[in-house]
Protein backbone atom coordinates (compact mmCIF):
# COMPACT_ATOMS: atom_id res chain seq x y z
CA UNK A 1 0.00 0.00 0.00
CA UNK A 2 0.79 3.37 -0.88
CA UNK A 3 -0.35 6.25 1.81
CA UNK A 4 -0.21 9.55 2.29
CA UNK A 5 -1.00 11.92 5.27
CA UNK A 6 -0.64 15.67 4.81
CA UNK A 7 -0.88 17.50 8.31
CA UNK A 8 -1.57 21.39 8.69
CA UNK A 9 -1.43 22.81 11.89
CA UNK A 10 -4.28 24.86 13.73
CA UNK A 11 -6.13 24.80 11.11
CA UNK A 12 -10.24 25.63 11.93
CA UNK A 13 -12.59 23.68 9.91
CA UNK A 14 -14.87 26.53 10.34
CA UNK A 15 -12.54 28.36 7.58
CA UNK A 16 -13.54 25.25 5.19
CA UNK A 17 -16.28 25.17 2.88
CA UNK A 18 -16.65 21.43 3.52
CA UNK A 19 -18.09 22.55 6.62
CA UNK A 20 -20.23 25.34 5.92
CA UNK A 21 -17.77 28.45 4.96
CA UNK A 22 -18.83 30.55 2.22
CA UNK A 23 -15.92 33.18 2.15
CA UNK A 24 -12.46 31.81 2.27
CA UNK A 25 -11.86 30.53 -0.89
CA UNK A 26 -10.36 27.03 -0.59
CA UNK A 27 -11.60 24.80 -3.73
CA UNK A 28 -9.04 21.87 -3.27
CA UNK A 29 -10.42 21.64 0.15
CA UNK A 30 -13.72 21.13 -1.75
CA UNK A 31 -12.07 18.71 -4.31
CA UNK A 32 -10.62 17.03 -1.81
CA UNK A 33 -14.27 16.36 0.00
CA UNK A 34 -15.33 14.88 -3.34
CA UNK A 35 -12.50 12.82 -3.01
CA UNK A 36 -12.79 11.91 0.11
CA UNK A 37 -14.96 10.85 2.85
CA UNK A 38 -15.32 13.50 5.14
CA UNK A 39 -15.58 13.11 8.96
CA UNK A 40 -18.38 15.28 10.97
CA UNK A 41 -16.91 14.76 14.40
CA UNK A 42 -13.20 14.49 14.28
CA UNK A 43 -11.69 16.17 17.46
CA UNK A 44 -8.93 16.58 19.47
CA UNK A 45 -7.39 14.28 21.64
CA UNK A 46 -4.34 16.42 23.41
CA UNK A 47 -3.03 19.35 22.38
CA UNK A 48 -1.26 20.95 21.40
CA UNK A 49 1.69 20.44 18.68
CA UNK A 50 3.61 17.81 20.18
CA UNK A 51 0.87 16.11 22.13
CA UNK A 52 -1.14 15.77 19.45
CA UNK A 53 1.52 14.14 17.35
CA UNK A 54 2.81 11.47 19.82
CA UNK A 55 -0.80 10.34 19.62
CA UNK A 56 -0.48 10.46 16.00
CA UNK A 57 2.56 7.75 16.54
CA UNK A 58 0.99 5.88 19.34
CA UNK A 59 -2.24 5.05 18.81
CA UNK A 60 -2.80 6.35 22.73
CA UNK A 61 -3.72 9.55 24.71
CA UNK A 62 -0.88 11.60 25.48
CA UNK A 63 -2.05 13.19 28.45
CA UNK A 64 -2.34 9.79 29.89
CA UNK A 65 1.46 9.86 30.71
CA UNK A 66 2.62 13.52 30.45
CA UNK A 67 2.12 17.05 28.68
CA UNK A 68 4.39 18.43 26.01
CA UNK A 69 7.41 15.87 25.42
CA UNK A 70 9.37 13.82 23.19
CA UNK A 71 8.49 10.04 22.65
CA UNK A 72 9.17 7.41 25.38
CA UNK A 73 11.64 4.52 25.42
CA UNK A 74 8.29 2.32 25.93
CA UNK A 75 6.27 4.30 23.06
CA UNK A 76 5.46 2.56 19.90
CA UNK A 77 5.88 4.41 16.84
CA UNK A 78 3.76 3.98 13.64
CA UNK A 79 6.50 5.20 10.79
CA UNK A 80 8.89 3.12 13.06
CA UNK A 81 7.03 0.35 12.72
CA UNK A 82 6.10 0.78 9.08
CA UNK A 83 9.85 1.06 8.80
CA UNK A 84 10.54 -2.01 10.86
CA UNK A 85 7.88 -4.48 8.89
CA UNK A 86 9.35 -3.29 5.61
CA UNK A 87 7.67 0.04 4.58
CA UNK A 88 9.31 2.84 3.79
CA UNK A 89 8.23 6.25 5.69
CA UNK A 90 9.23 9.45 4.60
CA UNK A 91 8.64 12.77 6.49
CA UNK A 92 8.62 16.44 4.84
CA UNK A 93 7.96 19.45 7.34
CA UNK A 94 8.91 22.57 8.45
CA UNK A 95 7.31 21.96 11.73
CA UNK A 96 10.43 23.75 13.49
CA UNK A 97 8.96 21.76 16.67
CA UNK A 98 10.26 18.36 15.89
CA UNK A 99 14.13 19.76 15.32
CA UNK A 100 13.72 21.12 19.36
CA UNK A 101 14.09 19.96 22.39
CA UNK A 102 11.02 18.54 23.49
CA UNK A 103 10.21 16.98 19.98
CA UNK A 104 13.59 15.73 18.84
CA UNK A 105 12.63 11.95 19.06
CA UNK A 106 9.76 11.55 16.71
CA UNK A 107 11.62 12.71 13.26
CA UNK A 108 13.77 10.16 13.46
CA UNK A 109 11.28 7.35 14.03
CA UNK A 110 10.76 7.53 9.91
CA UNK A 111 13.06 5.98 7.65
CA UNK A 112 14.37 9.12 6.19
CA UNK A 113 12.74 13.22 6.75
CA UNK A 114 13.73 16.61 5.57
CA UNK A 115 13.03 19.30 7.41
CA UNK A 116 12.51 23.43 6.31
CA UNK A 117 13.48 26.47 8.17
CA UNK A 118 11.98 29.60 9.13
CA UNK A 119 8.67 29.31 10.02
CA UNK A 120 7.49 31.45 13.24
CA UNK A 121 10.23 32.08 15.77
CA UNK A 122 12.29 29.29 14.47
CA UNK A 123 16.26 30.57 15.17
CA UNK A 124 17.15 30.74 11.74
CA UNK A 125 18.97 33.61 10.29
CA UNK A 126 21.56 35.68 12.72
CA UNK A 127 20.94 39.58 12.43
CA UNK A 128 21.96 41.05 15.12
CA UNK A 129 20.66 44.56 14.67
CA UNK A 130 19.17 46.10 17.86
CA UNK A 131 16.95 48.40 15.47
CA UNK A 132 14.85 45.17 14.59
CA UNK A 133 11.29 45.64 15.46
CA UNK A 134 8.09 43.34 14.18
CA UNK A 135 5.08 45.73 12.86
CA UNK A 136 2.76 42.48 12.51
CA UNK A 137 1.33 41.95 15.92
CA UNK A 138 -1.88 42.88 17.15
CA UNK A 139 -2.67 45.65 19.22
CA UNK A 140 -2.96 43.58 22.30
CA UNK A 141 0.30 42.15 21.94
CA UNK A 142 3.07 44.42 22.81
CA UNK A 143 5.84 44.78 20.46
CA UNK A 144 9.32 44.09 22.01
CA UNK A 145 11.92 45.86 22.37
CA UNK A 146 14.88 44.18 23.69
CA UNK A 147 16.27 41.67 21.24
CA UNK A 148 17.98 39.58 23.69
CA UNK A 149 15.23 39.22 26.52
CA UNK A 150 12.07 37.23 25.85
CA UNK A 151 10.85 39.21 23.05
CA UNK A 152 13.76 37.44 20.83
CA UNK A 153 11.30 34.62 19.72
CA UNK A 154 8.70 37.75 17.83
CA UNK A 155 12.09 39.44 16.70
CA UNK A 156 13.48 36.00 14.82
CA UNK A 157 10.16 35.84 13.29
CA UNK A 158 10.48 39.37 11.61
CA UNK A 159 14.05 38.15 10.66
CA UNK A 160 12.80 35.05 9.37
CA UNK A 161 10.94 36.89 6.91
CA UNK A 162 12.95 39.07 5.64
CA UNK A 163 14.25 36.05 3.65
CA UNK A 164 11.51 34.95 1.82
CA UNK A 165 11.22 37.63 -0.40
CA UNK A 166 9.32 34.76 -3.46
CA UNK A 167 6.88 32.56 -2.25
CA UNK A 168 9.23 29.69 -3.41
CA UNK A 169 11.17 30.86 -0.22
CA UNK A 170 8.71 30.06 1.99
CA UNK A 171 8.66 26.51 4.18
CA UNK A 172 5.36 25.76 3.54
CA UNK A 173 6.16 25.93 -0.26
CA UNK A 174 9.21 23.89 0.10
CA UNK A 175 7.51 21.65 2.29
CA UNK A 176 5.15 20.51 -0.13
CA UNK A 177 7.90 21.27 -3.16
CA UNK A 178 9.91 18.08 -1.56
CA UNK A 179 6.90 16.09 -0.87
CA UNK A 180 6.26 16.34 -4.96
CA UNK A 181 9.60 15.09 -5.31
CA UNK A 182 9.15 12.00 -3.26
CA UNK A 183 6.12 10.62 -5.18
CA UNK A 184 7.73 11.72 -8.39
CA UNK A 185 10.26 9.89 -7.50
CA UNK A 186 8.62 6.73 -6.09
CA UNK A 187 5.06 7.09 -7.33
CA UNK A 188 5.59 3.77 -9.28
CA UNK A 189 6.53 1.62 -6.08
CA UNK A 190 4.78 0.13 -3.50
CA UNK A 191 5.28 -0.03 0.25
CA UNK A 192 5.53 3.38 1.32
CA UNK A 193 4.01 5.73 3.66
CA UNK A 194 4.43 9.94 2.90
CA UNK A 195 3.65 12.18 5.71
CA UNK A 196 3.65 16.11 4.13
CA UNK A 197 3.50 18.61 7.30
CA UNK A 198 3.17 21.73 7.20
CA UNK A 199 3.23 24.46 9.94
CA UNK A 200 0.65 26.79 8.21
CA UNK A 201 -1.46 28.03 9.11
CA UNK A 202 -0.21 28.11 12.82
CA UNK A 203 0.18 31.88 13.69
CA UNK A 204 1.74 34.08 12.11
CA UNK A 205 -0.10 34.20 9.12
CA UNK A 206 2.26 35.48 6.78
CA UNK A 207 1.46 34.91 3.10
CA UNK A 208 2.46 36.41 0.05
CA UNK A 209 0.30 39.43 -1.23
CA UNK A 210 -1.60 37.30 -3.95
CA UNK A 211 -3.24 35.24 -1.53
CA UNK A 212 -4.08 38.61 0.93
CA UNK A 213 -5.89 40.01 -2.10
CA UNK A 214 -8.23 37.42 -2.25
CA UNK A 215 -10.18 39.61 1.14
CA UNK A 216 -11.12 42.42 1.71
CA UNK A 217 -8.20 45.17 3.07
CA UNK A 218 -9.37 46.46 6.30
CA UNK A 219 -7.22 49.12 7.18
CA UNK A 220 -6.32 49.41 10.96
CA UNK A 221 -2.93 51.32 10.65
CA UNK A 222 -1.23 48.95 10.52
CA UNK A 223 -0.27 45.08 9.45
CA UNK A 224 -1.33 42.47 11.73
CA UNK A 225 -0.99 39.08 11.41
CA UNK A 226 0.08 37.33 14.82
CA UNK A 227 -2.57 37.37 17.67
CA UNK A 228 -1.49 36.85 21.40
CA UNK A 229 -2.55 34.33 23.34
CA UNK A 230 -4.85 35.79 25.80
CA UNK A 231 -8.41 37.10 25.97
CA UNK A 232 -9.23 39.47 22.30
CA UNK A 233 -10.02 42.81 23.49
CA UNK A 234 -9.22 44.36 20.01
CA UNK A 235 -12.09 46.07 18.02
CA UNK A 236 -14.36 44.34 15.08
CA UNK A 237 -12.19 45.78 12.66
CA UNK A 238 -8.96 44.58 13.96
CA UNK A 239 -10.71 40.92 14.50
CA UNK A 240 -11.52 40.43 11.01
CA UNK A 241 -8.21 42.27 9.44
CA UNK A 242 -6.15 39.17 11.69
CA UNK A 243 -9.36 37.09 9.69
CA UNK A 244 -8.92 37.91 7.10
CA UNK A 245 -4.86 37.48 7.17
CA UNK A 246 -5.78 34.30 8.64
CA UNK A 247 -7.82 33.19 5.42
CA UNK A 248 -5.09 34.55 3.07
CA UNK A 249 -2.95 31.87 4.95
CA UNK A 250 -5.90 28.70 4.50
CA UNK A 251 -6.09 29.82 0.54
CA UNK A 252 -2.37 29.11 0.26
CA UNK A 253 -2.67 25.58 2.48
CA UNK A 254 -5.46 25.14 -0.44
CA UNK A 255 -2.96 25.92 -3.35
CA UNK A 256 -0.38 23.36 -2.24
CA UNK A 257 -2.92 21.03 -1.40
CA UNK A 258 -3.79 21.31 -5.03
CA UNK A 259 -0.63 20.24 -5.90
CA UNK A 260 -0.83 17.09 -4.35
CA UNK A 261 -4.19 15.99 -5.63
CA UNK A 262 -3.06 17.30 -8.93
CA UNK A 263 0.03 14.17 -9.00
CA UNK A 264 -2.18 11.83 -7.68
CA UNK A 265 -5.02 12.81 -10.75
CA UNK A 266 -2.14 12.81 -13.50
CA UNK A 267 -0.63 9.64 -12.27
CA UNK A 268 -3.59 7.61 -11.73
CA UNK A 269 -2.49 6.95 -8.06
CA UNK A 270 -6.47 6.98 -6.41
CA UNK A 271 -6.70 3.52 -7.52
CA UNK A 272 -4.03 2.15 -5.11
CA UNK A 273 -2.85 4.94 -2.74
CA UNK A 274 -4.36 5.90 0.81
CA UNK A 275 -4.36 9.52 1.64
CA UNK A 276 -5.60 11.47 5.20
CA UNK A 277 -5.71 15.38 5.26
CA UNK A 278 -6.29 16.35 8.81
CA UNK A 279 -4.92 19.10 11.41
CA UNK A 280 -3.75 18.94 15.27
CA UNK A 281 -6.09 21.37 16.32
CA UNK A 282 -8.25 24.21 15.50
CA UNK A 283 -7.94 28.52 16.58
CA UNK A 284 -10.05 30.20 17.92
CA UNK A 285 -10.00 33.91 16.02
CA UNK A 286 -11.83 36.36 18.58
CA UNK A 287 -14.72 33.81 18.90
CA UNK A 288 -15.68 34.06 22.66
CA UNK A 289 -13.63 36.92 22.78
CA UNK A 290 -10.62 35.12 22.97
CA UNK A 291 -7.51 34.59 20.73
CA UNK A 292 -5.00 31.60 20.06
CA UNK A 293 -5.67 28.05 22.17
CA UNK A 294 -4.32 26.30 25.13
CA UNK A 295 -4.97 28.80 27.71
CA UNK A 296 -9.07 29.17 27.46
CA UNK A 297 -11.63 26.35 27.41
CA UNK A 298 -11.35 24.02 24.31
CA UNK A 299 -14.40 25.40 22.25
CA UNK A 300 -15.12 24.00 19.25
CA UNK A 301 -13.08 26.32 17.66
CA UNK A 302 -10.24 24.60 18.48
CA UNK A 303 -11.47 20.78 19.24
CA UNK A 304 -13.45 19.99 16.74
CA UNK A 305 -11.26 19.54 13.67
CA UNK A 306 -11.28 18.62 10.03
CA UNK A 307 -10.18 15.57 8.53
CA UNK A 308 -11.00 13.92 5.13
CA UNK A 309 -9.89 9.93 4.39
CA UNK A 310 -9.85 8.31 1.02
CA UNK A 311 -9.21 4.66 1.37
CA UNK A 312 -8.24 3.04 -2.47
CA UNK A 313 -9.79 -0.69 -0.57
CA UNK A 314 -13.28 0.69 -0.02
CA UNK A 315 -13.68 3.36 -2.76
CA UNK A 316 -16.06 5.41 -0.83
CA UNK A 317 -15.94 9.19 -1.53
CA UNK A 318 -17.94 12.32 -1.74
CA UNK A 319 -19.61 11.13 1.52
CA UNK A 320 -19.93 12.52 4.99
CA UNK A 321 -19.45 10.46 8.46
CA UNK A 322 -20.69 10.72 11.36
CA UNK A 323 -18.61 8.38 13.82
CA UNK A 324 -16.37 9.99 16.61
CA UNK A 325 -13.05 9.78 14.91
CA UNK A 326 -9.77 11.60 16.74
CA UNK A 327 -6.35 11.74 15.39
CA UNK A 328 -5.13 8.40 17.74
CA UNK A 329 -7.03 6.67 14.71
CA UNK A 330 -4.39 7.53 12.36
CA UNK A 331 -1.84 5.12 13.48
CA UNK A 332 -3.50 1.96 13.88
CA UNK A 333 -5.16 3.10 10.66
CA UNK A 334 -1.85 3.29 8.76
CA UNK A 335 -0.69 -0.22 10.33
CA UNK A 336 -4.11 -1.56 9.00
CA UNK A 337 -3.48 -0.25 5.49
CA UNK A 338 -0.46 -1.81 5.68
CA UNK A 339 -1.44 -5.14 6.49
CA UNK A 340 0.68 -4.96 10.19
CA UNK A 341 -1.02 -5.72 13.42
CA UNK A 342 -1.88 -3.05 15.89
CA UNK A 343 0.37 -3.15 18.83
CA UNK A 344 -1.87 -4.08 22.35
CA UNK A 345 -0.59 -0.68 23.87
CA UNK A 346 -2.52 1.39 20.85
CA UNK A 347 -6.23 2.32 22.48
CA UNK A 348 -7.27 3.43 19.14
CA UNK A 349 -8.84 1.47 16.05
CA UNK A 350 -8.28 1.24 12.46
CA UNK A 351 -10.59 3.65 10.43
CA UNK A 352 -11.86 1.22 7.49
CA UNK A 353 -15.50 0.54 8.79
CA UNK A 354 -15.82 3.82 9.56
CA UNK A 355 -15.07 4.88 6.12
CA UNK A 356 -16.82 2.04 4.56
CA UNK A 357 -20.25 2.19 6.73
CA UNK A 358 -19.76 5.12 9.61
CA UNK A 359 -19.65 2.23 11.68
CA UNK A 360 -18.80 3.47 15.37
CA UNK A 361 -15.79 2.78 17.18
CA UNK A 362 -15.42 1.68 20.27
CA UNK A 363 -14.03 3.48 23.09
CA UNK A 364 -10.53 3.56 24.25
CA UNK A 365 -10.69 3.92 27.56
Amino acid sequence: MRTILIMFDSLNRRFLPNYGCDWVKAPNFERLGRRCVTFDNAYVGSMPCMPARREMHTGRYNFLHRSWGPMEPFDNSMPQILKENGVYSHLTSDHQHYWEDGGATYHTRYTSWECFRGQEGDPWKADLNPAIEPEHLVESQPKPKNPFGSARFQIQDAINRAHMAREEQMPQPQTFAAGLEFLQTNHMYDNWFLQIETFDPHEPFFSPKEYQALYQDIDIGYDADWPPYGPCQSSEAVVQHVRNKYAALVSMCDRYLGKVLDFMDAHGMWKDTALIVTTDHGYLLGEHQWWAKSIMPLYNEIAHIPMFAWDPRVGKKGERRSALVQNIDIAPTLLELNGIETPPEMLAHPLKEVIDHDEIIPDVL
